[in-house]
């Protein structure tokens, strides 16, 4: 191979064997939140209100992705044994513009891409997940694609942010500084934002001003924590600073 060294036999081997693997995110005293939604529906930022209402640990499914495929680690070695040099730079660096731009173009790869990763993603969260070792803590997980991994199994309960098409593309090419045609071939590769709305138990409109989103989500985390408590569970939760925040708004429930 030219530039990216080639995985060794037993470093494949430990990636099929990752990729077998089906780890639960589910254990008893611990409250897991999936959220989810589209590209540039707001889910981040969503994240990190919860997070600080409810006090707890937020594990990003995006962020573990990277550091996965950072050099040498399991994504990467995976990438370089599937694929060869075919996206890697001369530093060995994964060519994140061109694997993007093939991944909205090219289903058959999205999907190669995706059996290699999702399964390594998924170990990494499943062992942040045991290594808290509070009794009673809720964590709150972003997945991007928690139903289309099938993953929605995996959580207590699944939390859907949600915007209009034409929202969340404008926000999307402003956000990625992308061309309209490349932004819609990007939410084109995710299940409908309506479709992942119905199957989720709670679901957030980030459609008006952030003020009022805010409003949905404090209302949420304050549901939440209640019902986290109501299970058994103690949390971490401030309750005074929800109640000094907290106005109105609206969640499914």
């Amino acid at each position: 191979m030219g530039l990216v060294n080639v995985p060794t036999e037993r470093q494949v081997a430990v990636i099929n064997a990752m990729d077998k693997a089906s780890p639960r995110f589910r254990r008893p005293g611990l409250t897991v939140i999936g959220l989810t939604g589209g590209m540039a529906s707001g889910k981040s930022a969503a994240a990190a209100v919860l997070r600080e209402a409810l006090g707890c640990e937020r594990i990003d499914a995006d962020q573990v992705c990277r550091e996965l495929l950072a050099p040498g680690q399991t994504g990467w070695l995976a990438m370089a044994a599937e694929f060869g040099d075919l996206f890697f730079l001369g530093n060995q660096n994964l060519d994140r513009v061109r694997l993007r731009r093939e991944l909205f173009q090219d289903e058959v790869l999205r999907r190669r891409l995706d059996h290699l990763l999702h399964p390594l993603v998924k170990e990494a969260i499943a062992n942040r997940l045991a290594a808290i070792n509070m009794t009673g803590s809720l964590v709150v997980v972003e997945v991007p694609l928690l139903f289309e991994a099938g993953w929605q199994d995996e959580f207590d309960v699944v939390v859907v942010v949600s915007a209009g098409p034409e929202q969340c593309l404008a926000r999307l090419m402003r956000r990625d500084q992308v061309p309209r045609g490349e932004a819609e071939a990007a939410l084109a590769a995710q299940w409908p934002l309506a479709e992942k709305a119905r199957r989720a138990r709670h679901v957030i409109d980030n459609s008006g001003d952030w003020p009022a989103t805010r409003r949905q989500l404090l209302v949420l985390a304050e549901l939440l924590a209640g019902q986290a408590v109501g299970a058994g569970h103690k949390n971490s939760l401030e309750k005074n600073s929800l109640e000094k925040n907290l106005d109105t708004g609206q969640a499914r429930q």
